[in-house]
């Protein structure tokens, strides 16, 4: 007899300006989807957002580095920063668990307890930890001036219990169609509501909004960094969190009203779709050339390799595992359909050093 999962009903409403704020982002969408930029200057706007995505989502947690810094990190320019060395772990292991996150994405991975579990276990120990279990005792969330209690979540022995409804609560919105940005909303709050962990759970919370985003075609590309948006404004991002006066989640937490928070995330995601998009718009108006027949039908992953050779004439495996945030293994099987595809070429066909170079009508493409 299969087992009956309790479901998680959020009670929201869509407002006015949540409907409207839906609808812009719609409208953001399709306009990005529709603007073709030369993959090197596609591959430059990913990797800005990516960083600023990991820099200000571990700035919220306390992180110290700069935004310069991070990206030295993120970039192996730099490794070690004296005294900060927990700083240093951290940015890696959020910018791991954001190229994993887009490698689930990318192959359509269902949202599962096990996949939350080894995403926590990316950010707070590194990519190849094992899957993190839920906490075991309680975790208490002080002011860290006063001491005062902040937020008490639920028990321990609540937590399994509830974050499988939270799970089995995202998949029936999708087959109800609640849209997308709304599930999002709904599925972060939750999480950090939940607190499942002692620590990393804003991050993993805020990775899972991408995962959703992204996986679902909200992803724009890769364009954008909600990370950033929430961090320039901590006091209305934490506040619109906490949606009950009482600090307990069993006094109010559990059955509160989300709509304010589900307008503040879903006015807030309209408002970047809406500054990614004016900036993708505003590079086709600087004499950027619609892309040809050629280059638009390469997929994302092809795409973001493609990018590579703007900077150099031949790439390996490693440099395309690198890029795309996946293993070896998944990065050789891609480069060998590419090969079948003809656009990609093997330069050295030498089993240790194998090399991949563009075939001769898709080395044309570079630099326009």
């Amino acid at each position: 007899m299969a087992k009956k999962h309790l479901i998680w009903s959020p009670e929201y409403k869509i407002s006015t300006k949540i409907a409207k704020a839906l609808m812009e982002i719609e409208a953001a969408k399709t306009v990005v989807e529709n603007t073709y930029l030369p993959p090197s200057v596609e591959a430059e706007l990913r990797h800005r957002a990516r960083v600023r995505s990991t820099h200000y989502s571990t700035r919220i947690e306390g992180n110290r580095l700069s935004l310069k810094e991070a990206e030295a990190v993120i970039e192996k320019k730099r490794t070690h920063f004296h005294g900060r060395e927990r700083d240093v772990k951290e940015v890696r292991n959020y910018w791991d668990a954001l190229l994993k996150v887009e490698e689930w994405a990318s192959n359509k991975m269902d949202l599962t307890e096990d996949l939350i579990k080894k995403l926590h276990a990316v950010v707070e120990r590194g990519k190849r930890a094992k899957a993190t279990p839920y906490r075991d005792n309680q975790n208490v969330i002080r002011d860290s001036a006063s001491g005062a209690i902040v937020y008490l979540p639920p028990e321990a022995k609540d937590v399994s219990k509830l974050m499988s409804e939270m799970v089995h609560w995202v998949k029936k919105a999708e087959k109800e169609n609640i849209p997308i940005p709304v599930i999002t909303a709904l599925l972060h709050y939750q999480f950090v509501t939940i607190h499942p962990y002692y620590d990393g759970n804003g991050r993993t919370a805020r990775l899972l909004a991408t995962f959703i985003l992204q996986r679902d075609g909200y992803g724009l590309n890769g364009f954008f960094s909600m990370e950033e948006h929430h961090a320039r404004d901590l006091n209305i991002y934490y506040k619109s969190l906490a949606l009950h006066q009482h600090h307990n989640y069993y006094e109010g937490r559990a059955d509160a009203d989300l709509t304010s928070w589900v307008q503040y995330f879903i006015c807030l995601l309209a408002r970047v779709f809406t500054l990614a998009k004016d900036e993708a718009v505003s590079l086709t108006k600087k004499g950027i050339k619609q892309e040809p027949a050629e280059l638009r039908k390469l997929d994302r992953r092809a795409r973001q390799v493609f990018a590579l050779f703007s900077k150099q004439d031949r790439i390996t495996t490693q440099d395309a595992a690198h890029s795309l945030g996946l293993t070896t293994r998944m990065a050789r099987n891609l480069l060998q359909k590419w090969v079948s595809d003809e656009w990609l070429i093997v330069a050295d066909k030498s089993n240790r050093s194998r090399s991949y170079s563009l075939s001769e009508i898709y080395r044309k493409f570079i630099g326009n």
